[in-house]
């Protein structure tokens, strides 16, 4: 079939079922395997041959390797090296040993057994890190134990991709000299090290003083494809000749200005990857081995969490971060399809048994934002119960602020400068212990809980600001208020339009949009600094807020009818035009008409 036919195709696919996967949080690696098995032989066959596909995409997995060598800055590694080294070997060795024996089950040697055990202890570091990204879960205990192990786990890529053409070397030829392929290969790498060392910083001086940026580019592919082709050439993996490659420009100062110019290459060919690598799947082989690949997820998820959460324990997270942990990294990962499948090329898996074991790491990827979401509820029972504050004083600020994150405290220091005296209530017990450092009067305490809200003197305040970021407790704290209290002044935050008139259907007395003010005094600036006159850059300002709240006010009325809302907002559109263009010619008169008269004045004298 044509090239350019197949190459249409496959982008389309991915185009397809990329965003489709990720509406659903299931992740692109996901949609790329399965486009791929719809592609392939076992389901279209529109791909006959993806071992073609595959040769060409491997360039993409040498690339991934790179950017992660160009992001290991010694400095970086000595911060996290106890975790790194110590939670992150205890992990892959500990996982790996366990996972051992489904070599054995399998048919495979000893050595064999162990690279199998090896490659299914890796996790995936693009499902973890987005859904610790997602749920700002990062920077928690948990997210930064994660974050070290799977940063080990990619560092140990390298060394078990090394070992795969050893293990080839030794089952083809008995008598081969292991020793003499050790030396050989630390030969190489001390070389390589060196010329990158040395060479490659040089060279990209000299590109960069040319101040012509698609020669940059050139040569960043040059030096990536060239040590991936030595070390090839070499026995070992191309893989390893891009990590070195990454690593040696890791301190350089061209290191951000290289990952922008691989990351567009980097991203389509590792996609070509995950495509080739789910044609690759027998699905016949599949469902007549259902049990088998069914039985390798369980154990690796099975295995995995039990060893994740002895490094929860080892690690001294506390309780309810443990399930987190084991859940965020149970899965299989992207590198165990890269190991897998070079293992199979040089001839040490038989593509069985990667079929085999690819369907069930797949399996275990798409289980891990469910395993996640459960793993949290887990936490949540572990986490120490501290009881609300019930001991309000009897002195009844006229104010209950209700949330002091970001957007309460700026209200809440505005209050304090007019001396205007507050409660404020808040459900996370660290915010809580830190603001009390600096003398507010704030009380943890859920403000969605009514009889919280009168022990902090709800009943006897004069206004009520709710300033929580979660939009659902925001409407559950302005129901409450106005059903309980109806003449109380309620103001509120809203995170949206939409939000915004919920609340007003509760009868919250004033919203205000948390983005807008700030979207309109940058929106000046700009008109200012592109140098428009203060003047007419507040003009335009003032007349689209006007417009705006006009238009959030009339369209109220049609908050649940979509079609009628859409119509609404058009004609608005429409008229707003109208309204600057008129104004525009208003301003053009007055400004003729003033130099007509300075004009005159002039001609006079």
């Amino acid at each position: 079939m044509h090239f350019l036919l197949e190459a249409t195709v496959m982008l389309g696919a991915a185009v397809v079922a990329v965003p489709l996967f990720a509406r659903f949080g299931l992740g692109s690696i996901l949609g790329y395997l399965c486009a791929g098995l719809i592609l392939g032989p076992s389901i279209s066959g529109f791909i006959a041959d993806p071992e073609s596909v595959l040769h060409v995409s491997e360039i993409g997995v040498v690339m991934l390797l790179f950017v992660i060598g160009l992001e290991l800055e010694p400095a970086r590694l000595w911060r996290l090296r106890g975790r790194l080294f110590g939670l992150g070997s205890l992990q892959l060795l500990l996982t790996g040993l366990l996972l051992t024996p489904l070599g054995f089950m399998l048919g495979l040697g000893q050595a064999a057994s162990v690279l199998l055990g090896l490659t299914l202890a890796l996790s995936s570091t693009a499902f973890a890190l987005q859904l610790l990204t997602e749920h700002q879960h990062l920077a928690s205990p948990h997210g930064q134990t994660a974050f070290a192990i799977l940063l080990f786990q990619d560092l140990a890529v390298i060394p078990l991709l090394a070992v795969i053409p050893i293990l080839a070397g030794n089952a083809d030829a008995e008598n081969a000299n292991l020793w003499v392929t050790v030396a050989t290969t630390t030969a190489i790498v001390v070389a390589t090290l060196l010329v990158g060392r040395f060479v490659f910083p040089r060279v990209l001086r000299l590109v960069a003083r040319s101040e012509v940026h698609e020669v940059f580019t050139a040569a960043a592919l040059l030096m990536v494809l060239g040590t991936a082709w030595v070390m090839e050439e070499a026995g070992l993996s191309m893989a390893l000749g891009a990590f070195l490659a990454g690593v040696l420009l890791a301190d350089t100062p061209y290191r951000h200005e290289l990952e922008a110019n691989i990351e567009p290459f980097k991203g389509i060919l590792l996609g070509l990857f995950f495509l080739s690598v789910g044609m690759s799947v027998d699905l016949l082989l599949v469902m007549h081995n259902l049990l088998t690949v069914l039985g390798i997820t369980l154990a690796i998820l099975a295995v995995k969490i039990l060893v994740l959460c002895v490094v929860g324990v080892i690690a001294r997270l506390p309780r309810q971060n443990i399930p987190r942990l084991a859940a965020v990294i149970a899965q299989g990962g992207e590198f165990d399809f890269v190991l897998l499948t070079t293992a199979v090329a040089a001839g040490v898996f038989e593509q069985r048994i990667a079929s085999l074991c690819i369907a069930a790491v797949t399996i275990s990827m798409a289980c891990t934002p469910f395993l996640y979401t459960l793993g949290s509820r887990i936490g949540n029972r572990f986490k120490p119960s501290t009881s609300w504050d019930n001991q309000f004083p009897d002195d009844d600020p006229p104010v209950i602020i209700a949330g002091l994150g970001r957007f309460g405290q700026m209200v809440a220091r505005v209050l304090k400068m007019q001396n205007v005296r507050f409660t404020a209530l808040d459900p996370n017990i660290r915010q809580v212990e830190f603001i009390r450092q600096f003398g507010s009067r704030i009380y943890y305490a859920d403000a969605t809980r009514l009889e919280l809200l009168r022990s902090a003197g709800l009943d006897r305040a004069r206004m009520l600001i709710i300033c929580v970021d979660d939009e659902q407790a925001a409407l559950t704290i302005a129901r409450l208020a106005r059903e309980n209290y109806p003449d109380l002044s309620i103001h509120a935050r809203a995170r949206n339009r939409h939000h915004a008139w919920r609340l007003q259907e509760l009868g919250v007395d004033v919203v205000v949009r948390e983005t807008f003010s700030a979207s309109l005094e940058l929106s000046q600036e700009v008109l200012v600094g592109l140098g428009y006159p203060s003047a007419s850059a507040s003009q335009a300002v003032r007349t689209f807020r006007d417009f705006d709240v006009r238009l959030f006010e009339e369209s109220y009325q049609y908050r649940n009818d979509n079609a009628q809302l859409l119509e609404s907002d058009r004609a608005a559109i429409e008229e707003f035009y109208k309204l600057f263009q008129s104004e525009d010619r208003e301003d053009r008169h007055h400004r003729d008409t003033r130099q007509r008269e300075a004009d005159d004045g002039r001609s006079q004298d």
